[in-house]
């Protein structure tokens, strides 16, 4: 829980996490200021859907903007007394880096800074911010730990990610902002995002298209639940720090034909399988050392592979009606 009726802006409110951090924080009482700009990046009717449902709480103030637009953000910030910040919003997907770069240069560099010069400018008491488990680029000690390297990403976005680790470092330096920063990996769960795996898994198995496996199979990630990547967040908006980095991941690492295979028993179908070299960008292994994420913030991810798929399952055949 949140101090009493804290005033808490998240950007990016109407993605996956975004959506699902911003409910829970209504929940425990806070005011929410709701900050995206409806990026078609995918689906906009998806988002417009979470949207509807923060709207049922009297709490929820939702404003169609972009973190690129210092202007608008200042009015945002100027209208509202605003005690802490989650940033989510950025240009998401490592693929799509290779194809639109200037979008991530804008969205993840000018828009990052603009919320913390805001930040400077009001004080905030705690600034928290997605980060990727993707700044561990190709490390090959496993599982990935906070206190590794991560000075060789392999993506755009992952450089991104790593430049807004540094530029956080600096402003709480210069200014004595608390800063947050989460590297969160593989999120899925309810109203997740259609390009990842288990939503284009599911979505072609069950109309019967193959799916793409890349690497030949052999790609393992630490798929953790959205629920408990909320949790996560929500115990790093109630500890402000100096500076601070954290894995948030299920520290469970599973080979992606296991994944697969468990999708498929959900489902109770078998996928029609497009075996492919590896994407550039893309690591074969992501596996999160959380130890100091459950010393610092209590973290302690309960939600298991099948479970999670299970829940994303059910949402998926209520939303789309199959």
């Amino acid at each position: 829980m949140t101090e009493a009726r804290e005033t808490i802006m998240v950007t990016g409110a109407a993605g996956f996490i975004g959506f699902h951090l911003a409910r829970r924080l209504l929940e425990a009482g806070n005011r929410v200021i709701g900050v995206d700009n409806l990026n078609p990046y995918y689906d906009v009717s998806l988002k417009r859907s979470r949207l509807d449902i923060l709207r049922g709480y009297p709490d929820f103030v939702f404003y169609e903007e972009d973190i690129k637009n210092f202007q608008g953000l200042q009015t945002i910030f100027e209208t509202h007394a605003i005690d802490k910040v989650c940033n989510l919003a950025a240009q998401a997907g490592v693929r799509y880096s290779l194809k639109d770069p200037f979008s991530y240069q804008k969205s993840n560099l000018e828009g990052f800074l603009n919320l913390l010069e805001l930040a400077r400018a009001v004080r905030l008491k705690n600034f928290v911010y997605a980060s990727s488990s993707s700044v561990y680029g190709n490390n090959t000690k496993v599982p990935f730990s906070v206190e590794d390297r991560v000075d060789t990403p392999i993506s755009l976005y992952a450089a991104t990610k790593k430049a807004n680790e540094l530029i956080a470092h600096a402003y709480s330096h210069l200014y004595g902002i608390p800063c947050t920063g989460l590297r969160f990996f593989t999120v899925y769960g309810p109203w997740g995002r259609p390009d990842m795996a288990l939503f284009l898994f599911t979505d072609a198995i069950l109309k019967g298209n193959p799916i793409d496996v890349y690497n030949y199979g052999k790609m393992r990630r630490d798929f953790t639940y959205i629920d408990d990547i909320v949790d996560g967040t929500m115990a790093a908006l109630n500890r402000p720090v100096p500076y601070a980095l954290f894995n948030l991941g299920n520290a469970n690492s599973v080979e992606l034909m296991t994944f697969i295979a468990i999708v498929e028993e959900t489902l109770g179908q078998k996928a029609k399988k497009n075996m492919l070299p590896i994407q550039p960008g893309d690591v074969p292994e992501t596996s999160a050392d959380i130890e100091t994420s459950r010393i610092h913030l209590g973290f302690d991810p309960k939600t298991a592979l099948r479970e999670g798929i299970g829940r994303f399952m059910e949402w998926y055949r209520q939303y789309y009606g199959v």
